[in-house]
Order: structure tokens, then C-alpha cells, then sequence
């Protein structure tokens, strides 16, 4: 008998499934993290941060297929005045973008940034590479490598409206990998909106470098489409009196990880980030959230709901970490999901590690049905049962929604998230 032959590398496969663009100063830091990637390999469920979520639809080549649609409802965040930057799988199109030059901001194509003395050099893979201690993100590295474009963002100031970054999607096999640089100065501000599918798979990093005084504010709405699976990173690193605050809002989609990874490394720094899920059937959604806490009187909130139905599955997975020297942290985590049947399953791991003595660090997991007394009392007043359900529904979702401090905003998630649970019930 001849000798077997050898069982094929997921890794090599994934790998030779891309080429790693030529562009000049990010050449390194691309080697660095395709030979970072090679050491970890693909995850796989014996990985400790995968125990909950299958990552071969994430690395399975070559990418799954997903139907183009013509979605039936208008553009999120379209009454908004922003700066509309858009993608069509996985590249820039200029025609539909607006123009770039807004006051306060330099906005630039990462395919397009070509001088080695470019400020990006400093920060492409930088903060990714950071991250990957003391856990192992392998999709973050493979994006790092390989990533075709992206936009670089240089905050000098305090534009005068949000940068809207939009994903769309127009072939039915589609493997977008994009790259997002987002430095602010020291006092510097900016709200980023991120909206669409964008392929039949999506890798996508940011990274935040946001310095002393500066704020950031990021909005992302993950489409309704079941045929999508993505897979998103935020890396961000924290200056003195700074503030992170993030949040997404995802409504379905066959497997969505997003994971937040955050360093506060400056005294009196804030971060803040929250996600709204609402998932029916064929769904998996992960949030994965790591914070690091690295100054003095500190304050990090982790605020994450989701509602499940049809056999849904949720997953969280967030940690804080408090550093030696970390005094004053208020560290704070909830996570809940809404169960509106038997069938769907929450998974959550919360932790904490500290190794300062003066914090005040909790965290908390839960997991129901519908408050039957609340519910009753809805319909005794004349509410129609399914209506009376997603009043609940709403209520439950509204800690996290709070997170978003611009009151329009607000607004717009809370619209959205009611014309899910509208369509769900016709």
C-alpha cells in the first residue's frame, strides 16, 4: 500500500488563499504577522476563546456564497450629515464616496498611502500586535497580512460631522479583508458610523490611537442578512482623560465574532463598549471582549443584550484586567440575553483578574424569558400579545442603546431594532 497522503494545513490553505499587497512602509509589519500567523495556525475549536463558536466558516476556503440583494428599507444613519466613505466588496469606490476633505481630519485610501514617512507606519499592525498578548487572535494577524484597503484617518481636530464608513455587497462569492488606522491627536474628536455586509465573508480591523483628551465615538449597525459571516476586531489604545465608546447593533447573519480589545494606559482614561443583539434562527453571534486596565482611576463598562429566538445562539466572552499599579479602576460588565423560546441557547464567560488592591470591579451574567407579570399587565391594558412582546423586547435592549450618547443616533438604533422585531412578527 502506498504512503497516505498528507492531511491538507488549514493554515497553508488559508495563506496561499491571499496575496499580500506591496505597499512600501506596511511591508514589515504584513511579514511580521503573516509569520505570527503561521506560528498560532487557524483557530480551532481547542482553542479557549473558540470553545463557544466555530471558526471554520471563518477559515473554510474559498469563501462561502451569499445572495445579492436589493435591501427593502431605507439606509441606516441616511438623515444623518456625515462624511459617507463606502466600500463594494471589499474596495473603496470613489464615485460613490463623498469627498474626503472635511476640516480637522485627513482621510486617505490604505492601497493609496504609499510614502514610507507615512504617520500609519507607526500604527498599521502596531496595536494588533499588542493584542495578541496574552491571548492568541490568529484572524487578526491574517488580516494584518493581508489586508487589500482600508481607510487611514488622521484626527488633527474636531470635524464637524461623522465619518461614515459603508460596506456593500455585490457578487456573490466575496472575501473582503479591510484595514482601518484611526489616530486621534491630543484633544482631538470624532464619531465613526460603519453600516453593511460587504462580502460573503468579512475580516475587519480597526485600530484606535486615540491620545491624551481625545474622544472617539464609534456607531456600527451588522445588516439583517442571514447569509453573512464576519469576522471584526477592534484594537484601541487609551491616553490620559481619553474616551472610547463603542457600539454595535447586529441582527442576524449566519456567525458574527466581534471582539474589542482595549488598553487604558493613560490616568483618567474611559472606555465604554456595548452591543444589542437581536437574532432569529440560523444565527451564532460572539462578542468577545478583552480590556486591559494600565493607569490610575480608570473607568471601563461593558454593557451587552441579546435577544434570541428560533433556535438563536448568543455568545460573550469579555475580561477585565487590572494591572499592578492600576489604582482606582472601576471596572464594570453585564451581559443578558431574552430568550423568547426553548430552543435558543446563551453562552457566557465573564471574567476578572486583578492585581491591584483599591478597585471596584464586577460583573454579571443572566439569562430569561419575558416577564410574565409585565406581559400580562401589558395585554390587561389592551396591548396586542406580539406588540406587548416587543415593547418588552425594546426595554430589555435599552441599557445598551443608552450607551450611544448623541440622542439622534440613539434614536436611529432604536428605530431599526423595532422594524426587526416588526418583520419578524409578519
Amino acid at each position: 500500500m502506498g504512503e497516505a497522503a498528507p492531511k491538507p494545513n488549514p493554515t497553508e490553505a488559508m495563506i496561499a488563499a491571499h496575496a499580500m499587497p506591496d505597499t512600501g512602509w506596511s511591508v514589515a509589519a504584513r511579514k511580521d504577522a503573516l509569520a505570527r500567523l503561521r506560528a498560532m495556525g487557524v483557530p480551532d475549536r481547542r482553542d479557549e476563546y473558540w470553545k463557544f463558536t466555530r471558526p471554520d466558516t471563518l477559515t473554510q476556503m474559498p469563501a462561502p456564497t451569499a445572495a445579492v440583494f436589493d435591501p427593502d428599507e431605507a439606509p441606516i444613519f441616511g438623515d444623518v450629515d456625515r462624511l459617507r466613505v463606502v466600500f463594494v466588496d471589499g474596495v473603496f469606490d470613489a464615485e460613490a464616496s463623498d469627498d474626503l476633505s472635511l476640516e480637522g481630519i485627513t482621510i486617505e485610501r490604505l492601497a493609496d498611502a504609499t510614502s514610507d514617512l507615512h504617520w500609519a507606519r507607526d500604527l498599521y499592525g502596531a496595536l494588533e500586535l499588542r493584542g495578541q498578548d496574552p491571548v492568541e487572535r490568529p484572524l487578526a494577524a491574517l488580516n494584518t497580512a493581508f489586508a487589500t484597503d482600508g481607510v487611514l484617518i488622521h484626527v488633527t481636530g474636531q470635524p464637524s460631522k461623522p465619518v461614515s464608513l459603508i460596506y456593500l455587497h455585490k457578487s456573490e462569492r466575496s472575501d473582503a479583508v479591510l484595514h482601518h488606522c484611526i489616530k486621534l491627536d491630543a484633544g482631538a474628536s470624532l464619531t465613526v458610523l460603519e453600516n453593511g455586509p460587504a462580502a460573503a465573508r468579512f475580516n475587519k480591523l480597526m485600530e484606535v490611537e486615540v491620545a491624551d483628551n481625545a474622544q472617539f465615538h464609534h456607531i456600527r449597525a451588522q445588516g439583517r442578512d442571514h447569509e453573512r459571516c464576519a469576522a471584526t476586531h477592534i484594537f484601541a489604545r487609551l491616553g490620559a482623560e481619553s474616551v472610547f465608546k463603542s457600539f454595535t447593533l447586529t441582527a442576524n447573519g449566519v456567525l458574527t465574532r466581534n471582539e474589542c480589545i482595549l488598553e487604558l494606559t493613560g490616568d483618567d482614561a474611559q472606555a465604554h463598549v456595548a452591543g444589542a443583539c437581536v437574532g432569529d434562527g440560523a444565527f451564532h453571534h460572539d462578542d468577545t471582549v478583552f480590556v486591559t486596565h494600565d493607569a490610575v482611576n480608570c473607568e471601563s463598562r461593558q454593557v451587552f443584550k441579546k435577544v434570541l429566538c428560533n433556535g438563536a445562539t448568543g455568545v460573550f466572552q469579555g475580561k477585565i484586567l487590572v494591572k499592578e499599579g492600576a489604582q482606582k479602576t472601576d471596572g464594570y460588565q453585564i451581559s443578558q440575553s431574552l430568550l423568547l423560546d426553548g430552543d435558543s441557547q446563551f453562552l457566557a464567560k465573564p471574567e476578572l483578574e486583578i492585581y491591584a488592591d483599591d478597585v471596584a470591579c464586577s460583573h454579571g451574567s443572566t439569562s430569561g424569558a419575558i416577564d410574565e407579570d409585565a406581559l400580562f399587565y401589558l395585554r390587561a391594558r389592551g396591548v396586542p400579545e406580539a406588540e406587548a412582546t416587543d415593547m418588552l423586547t425594546l426595554s430589555f435592549l435599552a441599557e445598551a442603546v443608552e450607551e450611544i450618547e448623541a440622542e439622534e443616533l440613539r434614536d436611529e438604533i432604536n428605530g431599526r431594532m423595532a422594524e426587526w422585531l416588526a418583520r419578524r412578527r409578519g
